[in-house]
């Protein structure tokens, strides 16, 4: 096994940049300047919406985009706040009528251990990349996948079913035996806020 430590803490301001920078792309204006310190770490950023007709029911994904290597946080984190809400292929765009049922969680990746067993993790504490070949074809084709360490504890998932996911997501469809399966464990520092507690945070200050 061998590890890669990253150590940063995603903050309120780190979210709050994220709903700048979105409303600055809705309204035609120049991004904000970003008002942390700058770090090199991997990073994620989520977008959850919640139903108009079920507003305290649990929020549903409505993008999810980030990058497994370490970036300048300060030029990143602004590419991800709009790749993962206007081009994250799974759904459409979000428009700005969307906004007071949203809520965006910076996720900044740290603790990469790697060339772990594949059930060498725990749900709920650990993300995972997985990466292995095909067994079949003979060209040698590679594939890997990541989720972040909220997503098997979210869906329910046991190991072995996040595990199974995770090779459909990868685009692998045949039979993987999982012992082939090289897996990176990481961890995350995340804050989340809807839009209510943005605004709120900006009134504040």
């Amino acid at each position: 096994m061998s590890t890669r430590v990253i150590e940063n803490e995603a903050t309120a301001e780190h979210v709050a940049y994220c709903w700048d920078k979105l409303i600055s792309h809705f309204d035609g204006k120049a991004g904000p300047v970003p008002p942390f310190a700058n770090a090199n770490c991997p990073l994620f950023v989520t977008w959850k919406k919640r139903s108009r007709a079920n507003p305290g029911g649990e929020p549903q994904l409505r993008g999810c985009i980030g990058n497994l290597s370490p970036m300048d946080l300060h030029s990143s984190l602004g590419k991800y706040v709009l790749i993962s809400a206007l081009q994250d292929r799974r759904f459409s765009p979000i428009d700005a009528g969307e906004l007071p049922l949203l809520e965006c969680t910076v996720s900044l990746l740290t603790n990469f251990e790697e060339d772990l067993k594949w059930n060498d993790w725990e749900v709920g504490t650990h993300g995972i990349i997985i990466e292995f070949e095909s067994p079949s074809n003979g060209y040698g084709h590679s594939y890997s996948a990541t989720y972040l360490p909220e997503v098997a504890k979210e869906q329910g998932w046991t190991k072995e079913e996040a595990i199974d996911s995770l090779v459909q997501k990868a685009g692998f469809r045949g039979i993987l035996n999982r012992d082939a399966i090289r897996l990176t464990r990481y961890q995350s520092s995340i804050h989340t806020s809807s839009y209510q507690e943005y605004l709120a945070r900006k009134e504040s200050s």
